[in-house]
């Protein structure tokens, strides 16, 4: 999973993709965290993309490096109600503490279960890594 998350901090901007009924839905996200050796993403339960992961929580997230490689994660996500999850989500990323604390009763974090990331590139073949 290492690869994985210095993909991530290398290219911080990621699309997480949803489905709401037969209808795909995709936003940006930035923040993420390791935590207990699994990737966690987070969001706010009033939020549309909250409701579709726990409606079905099969996510795809692809991200674009710099470099003109991408990487496509396709997982199942899995609601953490610890406070201790959603204190490290703060910690690694203080950019967000001005919208969220670990007890508003708004802020979820969702660590990313059987996990498949595969890494492309024009120049190489595909690179699949599990987690």
């Amino acid at each position: 999973m290492k690869n994985v998350i210095d993909y991530l901090n290398e290219n911080p901007a990621m699309y997480v993709a949803t489905c709401e009924g037969n209808q795909p839905r995709v936003r940006p996200f930035t923040a993420k965290a390791e935590f207990e050796n699994k990737l966690y993403i987070c969001t706010n339960n009033q939020k549309n993309v909250y409701k579709q992961l726990m409606d079905n929580s099969k996510v795809e997230i692809c991200v674009s490096g710099k470099d003109g490689t991408w990487m496509r994660l396709e997982a199942k996500a899995v609601s953490d109600n610890r406070r201790e999850a959603r204190v490290q989500m703060l910690v690694e990323n203080p950019e967000i503490k001005s919208m969220y604390n670990p007890d508003d009763g708004l802020f979820e974090v969702l660590y990313l279960e059987d996990a498949t990331a595969t890494f492309y590139s024009f120049a190489s073949a595909p690179t699949v890594v599990h987690f």
